[in-house]
């Protein structure tokens, strides 16, 4: 190659870099556009031919066409071509690659290409590739659900850019650490990276970033009940997503949360139309005429919202199908699914389902395939209370649910969504409440692990459900009237000693329950010697099975 084309692809890639860092978005756009030609007759042979792909492909990341523009690309390098490239050239090559896998939803792939790159950190002096290739990681990481592994990348690649001087980049990076706080419950923290991001952010005309800022403004709001605030939200980070690419994959999950937002507002409303007629059936007769044109008001809007909810996920469908992209249209299928739900159409929700369920599946995501699990969990339970189904029988639907519920917590078990974790034992507790088990001491259970992981989230939807878990075992438990006793400071003429002993005949016969009929687990649980145990145990059996 001669000089002065060596000099211009050293040119125009240091002009890509430069407002790819600075994130003037449409300059970079196009400068590409006006090198199109160039890109697309690309010799592999040529200098700097996988340094090119490598920042098409962060353009492409930034909204530049389509992931296909790089596959197109990549197709090009045969083995041979790839042995010949210098080492810089063969990191952007695998970049490219990590990305590609990335937007393929293939995981573990895309970490495998990011690993590659980060292992050969010391043999390359490019801090701008080593920043994303971290900051890509931590979303392979979040993707799986992995978010404390993926925060560490996300804070090393927004440290190595900030290093550089490159502010509006390293603030792209903090939207994902962002995110990141917000699932870990903390919520303040969050919103606080939010706004430093946004404002350096608000300088440039980076509209996907700015619309991914706004979008996680919405859920934050989401999360803590502001539904109207989430909809704004959500509302300008769908513009913003609009002023890039009309057609763009992150509107449809905008789309898709709003349409999640409108169903928990319509919740609400069908609550106080349900209190108001409650109020009604008590009330005298003035008055009624005024509270029967706001019930009409109130379900008109309710079904206002529905519709609007259904054509959201319509179009938020239509856009994720283009994309081949599966954790997205499973997302639509099961709000569907939970609209469905809310009308009573049973069967229709548990197609939706079911059509969730096997696009996780097919994608190797846990998260989807439990959220999938979950709304057959609700399905079956409303079949059970209202026996629905051959005979009227609800023990099928009853162990059908506990199966799912099972399910749902063993596969957000492998992620560290805690939100997920707590919505699955909170289902578990409700399903073992049902009319068919009616068991709220195994229910409290199910009750404590959905406290534990709950803590540190703010109450939205589902969150009122926990209450209801809570409110069913508490009038469902049986208080042990020596118990109640003490609590009053009635003991009678025992000792210290004695009430302990007793104490001890009591709870010790449940915690070897709870632990699968193991002294040893007992005794590692409650630190005190197996022999004690086992002499409780013998006690307390004695005691149960003498005459009343």
């Amino acid at each position: 190659m001669c000089p002065r084309a060596r000099d211009n692809s050293a040119e125009f890639l240091a002009q890509l870099k430069d407002d790819l860092v600075c994130r003037r978005v449409e300059q970079g756009m196009a400068n590409l556009d006006r090198a199109s030609h160039r890109i697309g007759t690309l010799d592999p042979r040529q200098g700097c031919a996988g340094r090119i792909i490598g920042l098409v492909a962060q353009w492409v990341d930034v909204g530049y066409q389509r992931p296909e523009l790089v596959r197109f690309l990549i197709a090009r390098f045969s083995k041979a071509d790839r042995s010949r490239l210098p080492l810089q050239d063969y990191l952007y090559l695998r970049l490219a690659e990590g990305m590609l896998a990335m937007t393929d939803e293939a995981k573990d792939e895309a970490i495998c290409h990011l690993n590659f790159v980060l292992s050969l950190e010391d043999q390359s002096d490019d801090k701008e590739l080593l920043a994303v290739a971290n900051f890509w990681k931590g979303r392979c990481l979040r993707m799986k659900g992995e978010y404390d592994a993926a925060l560490a990348y996300a804070v090393k690649g927004r440290i190595l850019a900030h290093e550089l001087g490159h502010e509006p980049m390293a603030a792209v990076m903090r939207v994902l650490e962002s995110w990141l706080f917000f699932q870990k419950g903390n919520t303040r923290q969050a919103l606080q990276i939010l706004r430093e991001a946004e404002a350096i952010l608000s300088k440039t005309d980076d509209f996907l970033t700015l619309g991914n800022i706004f979008s996680s403004y919405g859920r934050l709001a989401r999360r803590q009940g502001r539904y109207q605030d989430a909809v704004e939200h959500f509302t300008a980070a769908i513009a913003l997503y609009r002023r890039r690419n009309p057609r763009h994959r992150n509107i449809a999950r905008s789309l898709n949360n709003l349409a999640s937002t409108k169903r928990l507002i319509a919740l609400q409303l069908l609550r106080k139309i349900d209190s108001d007629a409650a109020r009604r059936r008590k009330a005298a007769t003035q008055g009624r005429s005024k509270e029967h044109e706001n019930k009409a008001q109130h379900r008109s809007r309710f079904a206002q919202l529905r519709e609007e909810a259904l054509a959201e996920l319509d179009e938020a469908a239509s856009i994720y199908e283009e994309y081949r992209n599966h954790h997205g249209l499973g997302s639509v299928h099961l709000n569907y699914g939970y609209l469905h739900l809310d009308h009573g159409d049973l069967d229709l929700a548990e197609g939706e389902g079911r059509i969730a369920f096997r696009l996780g599946e097919q994608k190797g995501d846990s998260i989807l395939m439990a959220r999938a699990r979950l709304l057959d969990c609700m399905i079956e339970n409303a079949r059970v209370e209202e026996e629905i189904g051959d005979n009227a029988e609800p023990a099928t639907h009853a162990r059908r649910a506990q199966d799912r519920a099972r399910e749902a917590i063993e596969l957000a078990g492998h992620t560290q969504n805690r939100r997920l974790l707590a919505d699955a034992y909170i289902w578990q507790g409700l399903t073992l409440c049902n009319r068919f088990f009616d068991d709220s001491e195994a229910a409290r259970g199910s009750y404590d692990q959905a406290v534990n992981f709950s803590k540190g989230t703010h109450a939205d939807g589902p969150w009122e459900e926990l209450e209801r878990l809570r409110a069913r075992v508490l009038r469902g438990g049986k208080v042990n009237p020596v118990l109640r006793a003490w609590s009053q400071g009635s003991v009678g003429d025992k000792s210290f000693q004695q009430i302990t002993e007793e104490f001890a005949e009591f709870i010790i016969p449940k915690v070897w329950e709870r632990e699968g009929h193991k002294i040893s687990r007992v005794a590692a649980r409650l630190s005190m010697s197996p022999k004690k145990v086992r002499r409780i145990l013998g006690r307390a059996g004695q005691r149960k099975a003498s005459p009343k």
